[in-house]
């Protein structure tokens, strides 16, 4: 189930460098188009690093723990400089997720990754739309 989250947040990342060059035709839109770009490429890696954590926990569990709070950590830094309201709302629905999935780890139940990675399909639509 973990490595569910890697196709579609890959091919949202996909889509949203093709959309990127389309979205700058204004000041607003270069500025949205830039905060997309900076926040796709930090949260598909850490997206990338939970699933693949998540794949191996049976043979390092902490590192699972880890990459989730990275993923945490750096969705705090962009939800705090996105000056996009849309963007944010999706960062912080991302955020959500993200917490539903460690108050599973912290039950030591097996998290379902699908929704955290459905919360970044949507934040690359929201990038692109």
């Amino acid at each position: 189930m973990p490595s569910s989250i890697a196709r579609p947040a890959a091919l949202a990342v996909a889509g949203l460098i093709v959309i990127l060059p389309l979205s700058m035709v204004s000041c607003s839109a270069a500025q949205k188009a830039l905060d997309c770009g900076n926040t796709a490429v930090k949260i598909t890696g850490d997206l990338a690093d939970v699933t693949k954590a998540y794949d191996n926990a049976s043979n390092d569990s902490t590192a699972a723990g880890k990459a989730l709070q990275k993923l945490k950590n750096d969705l705090d830094q962009v939800g705090k400089n996105s000056k996009n309201t849309d963007v944010a709302k999706a960062v912080t629905d991302l955020q959500k997720q993200a917490d539903k999935v460690q108050q599973a780890v912290d039950r030591k139940e097996t998290p379902d990754l699908k929704p955290l990675g459905d919360a970044a399909v949507n934040l690359t639509s929201v990038c692109g739309g």
